[in-house]
C-alpha cells in the first residue's frame, strides 16, 4: 500500500487565499446595525468570531444600540462576543467614532485615531477579551454624556479588533467587528440641510440640430445637529424658465452625520443648449425619530447656472448671415458699378452732342 503524498500549494490555492485576505479587509468597513459572523483566516489557523447586543431592558434581537440620554447623564448595555472557532480568541475592544465614507456607508474611526464624541463617551468594562472555544463573553460598557455635550444626533460604535500579521504575504491585517451606537443628548434638535456649491457643465454634439448631455454638481450640508437624508430633484431650464428637462428619479443620499458634506453628481441627458442653462435642485430632507419613523421636513432648493452653446450651430449662423452680408455688399457695389458707368456713357454723350453743335456753327 503507497503512502498517499500530502497536496502541493498550486497557484490557484494561492490565488483563494489573497482572494479570503483581501475579503477580509473589506470587512473592517463598518455598516449599520451588526455584522454577519465573518470567518477570519488568521495566520496559524481559523479563526471566527460574532457579536451582537445584550439582550436586557432595551430589548432583544436589536440591530444596533441607541439611547437618548441626557448632558451629565448615562446609559448601560452589554456587547456580546462569541467564538466559533476551535482556539482561544484575545480580542481588543474599544469605541470609535462614526463618519461617512466616499462609498455613503457608515465606518469607524481605527483604534490609533482620536475621537471626540461616541468613540470618548463609552467605556467597556474590559479593554481586551480572552474568549475559549466555542464559548461567549458579554461585555459590559457604559456611555457616559458630558454635561457640555452638544444636543442632537452622535453616531459611533464598539468594536472587537484581531489584529495579525501575515509573513507570507508581508501585510497586517486588522479585522474588526462592531456595533453602530446611535446617541440623541437630549436638548433643542435642529435638522438642517443646505445645499451649496450648484454647478452646470454641458457637454454637445457636433450635429448642429442634436441635444447633449449636461452634470449638475452640488454638495450637501448637513448644516443641523441630526442625523438626515432626502429626497432629490434637479430640473435644468433655458432663459426666462424655458425648454425645462428634468433629470428624473435620483438615489437618495446617505444618512449624513451633524457637519458632515456629500458631494452630489446627475447627469441630464437630450438638453436643448439654449446658451444659459439653470440648474435648480430640491431636496427634502428626512430625519428618523427613535422609533423608526421618518419625517419629511421643508424642500431646500438651490440654483446654478452654466453655459450650453450650440458652437456647431452658431457657427453655421455666422457663415450663413456672412455670407448674406458678403452678397449684399456685392450686389451693391455691382449696382454702384453699373450707375457710374451709365453717368459716364451720359456725359461722354453729352460732350460729343456739345462738340457736333460747335463743328456745325463753325
Amino acid at each position: 500500500m503507497h503512502a498517499v503524498a500530502p497536496p502541493r500549494r498550486t497557484t490557484t490555492a494561492l490565488l483563494v487565499r489573497t482572494a479570503l485576505l483581501a475579503l477580509l479587509v473589506l470587512l473592517t468597513a463598518l455598516v449599520s446595525g451588526t455584522f454577519a459572523a465573518p470567518q477570519a483566516r488568521a495566520a496559524e489557523g481559523d479563526v471566527t468570531w460574532t457579536v451582537r447586543t445584550a439582550a436586557n431592558d432595551y430589548g432583544e434581537d436589536r440591530s444596533s444600540f441607541s439611547y437618548t440620554v441626557n448632558p451629565g447623564g448615562e446609559a448601560e448595555d452589554a456587547l456580546v462576543v462569541a467564538n466559533h472557532g476551535t482556539e482561544p480568541l484575545t480580542l481588543a475592544v474599544y469605541a470609535a467614532d462614526g463618519f461617512t465614507t466616499e462609498k455613503g456607508q457608515l465606518d469607524l474611526l481605527t483604534e490609533g485615531k482620536r475621537s471626540s464624541s461616541v468613540g470618548s463617551w463609552v467605556r467597556a468594562e474590559k479593554k481586551s477579551v480572552r474568549i475559549a472555544a466555542g464559548k461567549s463573553a458579554e461585555i459590559p460598557f457604559t456611555v457616559k454624556v458630558p454635561r457640555n455635550a452638544t444636543p442632537g444626533d452622535h453616531v459611533g460604535g464598539i468594536l472587537t479588533s484581531l489584529k495579525q500579521s501575515d509573513d507570507a504575504e508581508g501585510i497586517a491585517v486588522d479585522r474588526r467587528l462592531g456595533i453602530r451606537i446611535k446617541l440623541r443628548v437630549s436638548g433643542a434638535l435642529r435638522p438642517e440641510l443646505t445645499v451649496e456649491d450648484t454647478h452646470v457643465d454641458y457637454r454637445g454634439s457636433a450635429d448642429p440640430f442634436a441635444r447633449g448631455d449636461a452634470t449638475v454638481t452640488y454638495d450637501l450640508h448637513n448644516t443641523g445637529n441630526a442625523l438626515l437624508s432626502g429626497k432629490q430633484k434637479v430640473t435644468l431650464t433655458g432663459p426666462f424658465g424655458t425648454l425645462s428637462t428634468d433629470a428624473g428619479t435620483l438615489d437618495a443620499p446617505p444618512e449624513l452625520l451633524p457637519g458632515e458634506h456629500w458631494k452630489v453628481k446627475v447627469p441630464v441627458h437630450d438638453v436643448t443648449p439654449a446658451f444659459r442653462l439653470t440648474a435648480t435642485v430640491a431636496v427634502t430632507p428626512l430625519i428618523t425619530d427613535a422609533a423608526g419613523s421618518t419625517t419629511a421636513l421643508d424642500p431646500v432648493t438651490a440654483t446654478g447656472h452654466g453655459w450650453a452653446v450650440p458652437w456647431t450651430l452658431l457657427l453655421i449662423v455666422i457663415l450663413v448671415l456672412g455670407g448674406g452680408a458678403a452678397a449684399f455688399v456685392l450686389v451693391r457695389r455691382a449696382r454702384a458699378r453699373r450707375a457710374r458707368q451709365e453717368d459716364e456713357r451720359v456725359r461722354e454723350a453729352v460732350e460729343q452732342a456739345l462738340k457736333d453743335k460747335a463743328d456745325q456753327r463753325s
